[in-house]
């Protein structure tokens, strides 16, 4: 029989963001990186700055072995968490030595002195666990179990709210004490797959291997649909993992799409691919307005294979940046295959690049004719020798970010499928 999952829980703290104020990007970043450490998020919840944190604490403590909670660290009134948490467990707070020190001391460094509201953050509960904080001055806090009402708190850790300073606590600290944990209830990482497919739906997938794959023991089995790609998810034993990870590869409809077994984002795949060959892109953009460069920067070691992303979204800007011809914008227009074509080859040229990846196409709402309606998307890629291969498609969407996300999916595709063919 297999042991207990751990369950484990979310408190996002912050009334900036219920008020929209903030986006709260926690979740999709601790979702990740837990899954990939054999946990899993049961539950989230998001509450405002005030005593609605230790309400929110309360009832989870009924719920869960482990809570994260985010935010509320910091120096200013609104920053309750620790107290908060403190008097629900009935501990008391007291300055730690090490923590006042660094304050003092980075303080020091801009040339301020600190105050007693900046000194609260070196107040620890009793028996917590001080997790420092390099990226910022409010470090975080583990509190063990320990007795509360009639059975014991779970494992709680108080995390602090900005992103910047919340993700490499999680990464170098929070991680490794999970870790720990998830050992000491003989709970192991069970083994998982997830497949990227690119230009297919997930009603189509689950249909041509959806029955066979949950007749596999134990096997969970998920679907994610985003723009352009479906994730399929694969978790459980191993052998039942492997077993239907040969039945996706072996799906004839997938040949081409799958370009992930591992959960990489496109760009991922792409930059890993062109460092593997030794090989370099440069774009060039204009309906796409960088969002190709963007992507493909995100990746740590991009610079080693991305050069330059020019953003031409002018007819003046194509001519000047990239030479492309007057006289075949004027024939073709902007949005057109030997525009793009040109654009692809120009960019290529003038980077010194193996590839030269190019978009242009017509978002909306106006600019439309009966030839080119609002969706039309031309992309264009240039490689080594004289090939240059153009791609024609009308995305059926209705804003302009989609838009621009949908056709970076199918640039970079079509750049993925130059990486992958047979050399």
């Amino acid at each position: 029989m297999n042991p207990p999952a751990l369950r484990l829980e979310v408190l996002n703290t912050g009334s900036e963001l219920l008020l929209g104020a903030a986006v709260n990007t926690h979740l999709a970043f601790l979702g990740e990186h837990l899954f990939r450490a054999g946990l899993r998020v049961e539950r989230q919840t998001a509450v405002p700055d005030g005593p609605a944190i230790g309400e929110a604490m309360r009832e989870a403590f009924r719920r869960c072995d482990i809570l994260l909670v985010t935010g509320g660290l910091g120096p200013t009134s609104d920053d309750i968490t620790r107290e908060l948490t403190a008097e629900l467990l009935g501990l008391t707070l007291a300055p730690d030595a090490t923590v006042l020190a660094r304050l003092h001391a980075y303080y020091e460094r801009l040339g301020r002195t600190t105050t007693p509201q900046i000194e609260r953050q070196a107040l620890v509960p009793d028996g917590a666990q001080v997790l420092e904080n390099a990226h910022g001055t409010a470090p975080g806090l583990y509190l063990p179990p320990r007795p509360f009402g009639a059975a014991y708190s779970p494992h709680v850790f108080l995390l602090p709210g900005p992103p910047r300073e919340l993700r490499p606590m999680v990464l170098d600290q929070l991680l490794p004490r999970l870790g720990a944990i998830r050992r000491a209830a003989g709970l192991g990482v069970p083994a998982r797959r997830t497949f990227r497919l690119f230009g297919l739906g997930e009603s189509f997938i689950e249909q041509k291997v959806g029955d066979a794959l949950l007749a596999l023991p134990e096997l969970e089995l998920g679907y994610c649909a985003r723009v352009g790609e479906v994730d399929l998810r694969l978790i459980g034993p191993f052998e039942s993992v492997e077993r239907g990870a040969t039945l996706v590869r072996a799906e004839p409809s997938f040949a081409g799409h799958i370009f992930t077994e591992e959960g990489e984002s496109l760009e991922e795949v792409i930059v890993h691919r062109l460092q593997a060959l030794g090989q370099t892109v440069a774009t060039a953009e204009s309906c796409t307005g960088g969002l190709l460069a963007h992507r493909l920067t995100n990746v740590p070691g991009a610079s080693q294979v991305f050069l330059a992303g020019p953003v031409v979204y002018s007819n003046a800007a194509k001519e000047s940046l990239l030479g492309v011809p007057a006289a075949l914008l004027a024939e073709f227009g902007a949005v057109s295959e030997p525009v793009a074509q040109a654009m692809a080859r120009q960019v290529r040229q003038r980077c010194g690049t193996d590839f030269g990846l190019a978009t242009t196409g017509l978002a909306g709402p106006g600019g439309a004719s009966r030839d080119k309606p609002v969706g039309t998307l031309f992309f264009a890629l240039a490689g080594p020798g004289e090939a240059c291969t153009v791609r024609h498609r009308v995305l059926s969407l209705t804003d302009r970010e989609s838009f621009k996300h949908l056709a970076t999916q199918h640039a970079l595709n079509l750049l993925r499928e130059a990486l992958s063919a047979p050399r």
